[in-house]
């Protein structure tokens, strides 16, 4: 059996901003707060669930480096199209920058897809559905949509 997963770990380099973000832009509860020397954490997750989704750790000196290994991007799923494009409106309102415009589909001819943006801190987001996006473009013919962002 391999290990599922728990929770996702993000360094941020200003918690009130990313917690501004991922509570009220993409919805997630706080569950809780703390404070250690002067590094500040949050844990996030579903307001029905205890269970952390995503901890926000205020320690990162300077933003997201996609060109180091580690983390690609961060993929969260929504259960409709429509969602989708409600969470894409309301990055828009808070002026997140985008990989792509709109809904994209993960390759050509795919029925799933959805939106890929960024962070606060320049973190990868994808918000996407498995079915829905037949009509969505694909940037890119070939290579899956979520990997080269």
């Amino acid at each position: 059996m391999t290990p599922h997963l728990g929770h996702i770990g993000l360094n941020v380099t200003d918690l009130d901003r990313s917690l501004a973000f991922y509570r009220d832009v993409l919805g997630f509860a706080v569950l809780a707060e703390g404070k250690e020397d002067d590094r500040r954490y949050a844990f996030l997750g579903d307001v029905d669930d205890s269970r952390p989704v995503l901890t926000l750790w205020q320690q990162a000196q300077g933003p997201y480096d996609s060109d180091r290994a580690g983390l690609h991007h961060l993929a969260f799923a929504a259960d409709s199209i429509e969602r989708v494009r409600r969470y894409e409106e309301a990055l828009k309102a808070c002026g997140a920058e985008f990989a792509y415009e709109g809904v994209v589909a993960h390759r050509e001819g795919a029925a799933s897809g959805g939106i890929f943006f960024h962070d606060p801190d320049g973190t990868r987001l994808e918000i996407s559905v498995p079915t829905g996006a037949e009509d969505a473009p694909a940037p890119n013919a070939e290579a899956p949509t979520c990997g080269f962002f």
